[in-house]
């Protein structure tokens, strides 16, 4: 199924099929958002995986006693890395010059790990790193799947073979099913545990992967017992599973929960019903028309480059075209385009190119040779019969009804009874006729889909630029700073103005720092970082700032919207000549709730329950005169499932606080509002309007329940909209300074911005005194 030489027999149809259909499904779910369960043709591809090459590993141990891993190795090389390569290079090159530096960055190191065959650890760890932008989707995300392939590709043959090297050929079929059955019942049982507790690891991985590749497996492995079955039982199996792979593309919604395990189980048994049923067919599989018709089985060679190059087309689009109901189709259309002219171009001759191996030797004119030594007459060659005509030809192309001249007379040739080594000069004539013909099967195609691709791409251009629907690729000017005239003695007005003017540009200013800096930085720049990391409760006196003798004490707690604001506070007690002391300290992702709630970091998860305690028996020790608690207002669970409402959420915070005894010395300070991601909404041609936001209903909800709590039980709550939003908008800078470095935390810059205006609240509100 897998060789490499165009000749070789054609792959049965309906597994062409089923590849269209995945391909299909996963472009339609991340190009228009349905089918919702799209993403599950990429369970799809790895039983196939699993099927075609554990088939093609058995036939070769069966058949010659062993496993050429070098032959293999460079089969696989050459199917998969030229395609590949391509995608990645004009990926990382489009990036480094669409995207903002920081996002240019990591697709080049996107890039990378993709090329070391690990993209989907990569992608598992920047799914679990708490202060990673996870709104700017990378161009290269889906090459996790082929990581997890390519690693099934370096371990199993390897694994055979030394199974083959102990068992031998005759056993190496069932021990190879026994290890396949096991590898599936150990990744299966781990998906599901790892589901529960670590989703996003467990998207990614290999370990809760590898058991669909296993499927696939041990279908391979019982071929000669699914070859004796009815060919009316084989095919209502394949349409038993057609219909379960649709209806489970059309109703499973990984995103709800439960994925991989359990229910990636039902594409993989309907995909596992559709191969074994076809096992003992006929290899077109004509019954089977939504698979075996022509169109999807040139989808299903097209497949492996139409998925290469539909999700940067997707993100790209993004960043490139206006929103519009004609983006999709332009998004399709040059998905559609990119893959076959990279199938054709790319992908088919690279991989018979007889510089990489590819080509099988042809056979040159034999040189002259010596006379051959005579030896006693053989007998003669009994010959096949044939309905050919006298004359013909073996391994010439017969027409019926063509004239043929009649057979010459048999002349008796000397036996040879040894054979001269082939000279040199026929082995070196014989890489010619190998390029010669690799010219011949490929030339014509390289150069026609060339050139048809150079004429859509400059025919799509025209058009979506008359059309009005062209890319976003006017460079904006630098803006004016976008300020306003000072107040004087009113920072809190002052601030108001910066962010009223910044509502209104249209152009970015010069930002000190830059946007790229900021984001770069990250959480890292935060002076207090190390007083919110997980692990083990941090010294108090390193998270303090002012005089020790201050006669106002006061403390900062919460998760890491407290952290963003710990700058603010500590530049209140830098500038208040000794008469203030803030000791900030709480943990990123831990929820200063009287309930654990859910965090995708097991080291939050670990660490949060003490943390709490720390700083309550800290708290209660100190008797500070103003405790301030900040969490971030989204929504959650327990770690048992639950939901937690905004009412719910409120209600733990105020029970949390109530333990430290601090009666009217509380303040509830709400988190600045969720934005957009500045890594997905920044680029080097974008509007600053591109990045504004609008405050959620989420955060108004627990705004107005934190407000009118305070006020019932006599503590208190300051909304973060005055020194993030004007009119319920909040830009990504104010004045030269950028708001945040991702879509929610306060920049070290901006928070020390706004402090005048954050103890002017608080002054007024008598908490200083």
């Amino acid at each position: 199924m897998d060789t490499d030489t165009p000749t070789s027999a054609a792959p049965r149809r309906d597994i062409q099929g089923l590849r269209a259909l995945a391909v299909l499904a996963v472009i339609g779910a991340h190009a228009a958002g349905w089918p919702a369960g799209g993403v599950l043709g990429v369970d799809v591809f790895f039983v196939i995986s699993g099927f075609l090459i554990t088939g093609m590993l058995l036939r070769e141990a069966r058949g010659s006693g062993s496993i050429r891993l070098a032959g293999f190795y460079a089969r696989r090389a050459r199917r998969l890395l030229p395609a590949a390569l391509v995608v990645l290079i004009a990926v990382a090159i489009a990036g480094w010059f669409l995207f903002n530096r920081t996002r240019g960055e990591q697709t080049l190191w996107d890039a990378a790990w993709a090329a070391a065959l690990t993209s989907n650890w990569n992608f598992a760890a920047q799914g679990t790193d708490y202060f990673a932008d996870t709104g700017a989707v990378s161009p290269l995300q889906h090459f996790w799947s082929l990581s997890v392939e390519e690693q099934f590709y370096l371990v199993w043959p390897v694994l055979l073979l030394l199974l083959l090297g102990i068992v031998g050929r005759r056993r190496i079929r069932l021990v190879a099913g026994a290890v396949a059955f096991a590898v599936v019942a150990a990744s299966f049982a781990w998906a599901l545990v790892q589901t529960d507790t670590q989703a996003t690891v467990a998207y990614f991985s290999t370990l809760t992967r590898a058991w669909e590749l296993g499927v696939g497996a041990l279908v391979a492995v019982l071929a000669p017992l699914l070859r004796r079955l009815p060919r009316g039982l084989g095919g209502a199996l394949q349409w038993t599973g057609l219909a379960a792979i649709v209806a489970s593309l059309v109703l499973i919604d990984p995103a709800a929960g439960g994925f991989p395990a359990p229910w990636a189980a039902a594409p993989v048994a309907a995909t596992a019903l559709v191969l074994a049923g076809g096992v003992g067919g006929d290899a077109r599989h004509g019954h089977l028309v939504p698979l075996s018709n022509p169109v999807a089985v040139f989808l299903g060679d097209t497949s492996y480059s139409l998925y290469l190059w539909h999700f940067p087309v997707v993100v790209f689009a993004e960043v490139l075209l206006p929103a519009s109901a004609l983006r999709l189709w332009i998004v399709l259309g040059a998905s559609l385009v990119l893959g076959v002219a990279s199938y054709l171009i790319v992908e088919q001759p690279l991989r018979y190119a007889p510089f990489l191996g590819g080509m099988p030797r042809v056979a040159a004119p034999a040189a002259s040779a010596p006379e051959p030594i005579s030896a006693p007459a053989a007998p003669s060659p009994v010959l096949a019969a044939t309905t050919r005509p006298a004359g013909w030809t073996p391994g010439t192309r017969y027409y019926p009804g063509q004239t043929r001249p009649s057979a010459p007379p048999a002349v008796q040739a000397p036996v040879v009874a040894a054979t001269a080594p082939a000279p040199a000069e026929t082995i070196i004539a014989a890489e010619p006729a190998r390029m010669s013909a690799w010219r011949d099967r490929f030339g014509a195609q390289v150069f026609l889909a060339t050139a048809g691709l150079v004429i859509v791409a400059l025919a799509g251009a025209l058009w979506v630029t008359a059309s009005g629907h062209g890319p976003r690729v006017t460079m904006p000017e630098a803006a004016p700073a976008a300020s306003a005239p000072a107040v004087a003695g009113d920072p809190g007005a002052d601030l108001r103005a910066e962010l009223a003017a910044a509502v209104t540009a249209d152009a970015w200013p010069t930002l000190t720092p830059s946007l790229d800096e900021v984001m770069a930085a990250s959480s890292g720049a935060n002076p207090a970082h190390a007083c919110f990391e997980p692990g083990a409760t941090p010294d108090p006196a390193g998270c303090s700032w002012g005089s020790g003798d201050a006669p106002l004490h006061i403390w900062l707690v919460g998760d890491s919207t407290a952290m963003a604001y710990a700058p603010a506070f500590r530049r209140i007690a830098d500038d208040s000549a000794g008469g203030i002391r803030v000791t900030a300290m709480g943990m990123y992702g831990c929820r200063f709730t009287d309930v654990l709630v859910e965090n995708d970091d097991p080291r939050v998860m670990a660490s949060c329950q003490e943390r709490k305690a720390a700083v309550r028996a800290m708290i209660l020790a100190d008797r500070p005169d103003l405790v301030v608690m900040s969490n971030a207002f989204t929504l959650g669970h327990t770690v048992a499932g639950q939901d937690l409402s905004a009412d719910a959420l409120i209600a733990a915070q105020r029970r949390e606080a109530a333990t430290y005894d601090m009666g009217d010395r509380m303040l509830f300070l709400a988190p600045p509002p969720q934005g957009v991601s500045l890594a997905a909404c920044f680029t080097p041609t974008s509007s600053p309007r591109a990045c504004d936001s609008a405050v959620d209903g989420t955060w108004r909800t627990m705004e107005a329940i934190s407000e009118s709590s305070a006020s019932s039980d006599g503590g208190h709550a300051l909304s973060s909209l005055p020194f993030t939003c004007a009119d319920d908008v909040c830009p990504p800078f104010a004045g030269t300074i950028p708001t945040k470095y991702d879509q929610t935390h306060l920049t070290v810059a901006y928070a020390e911005h706004i402090a005048p205006a954050l103890q002017q609240a608080l002054d007024a509100m008598g908490l200083l005194e």
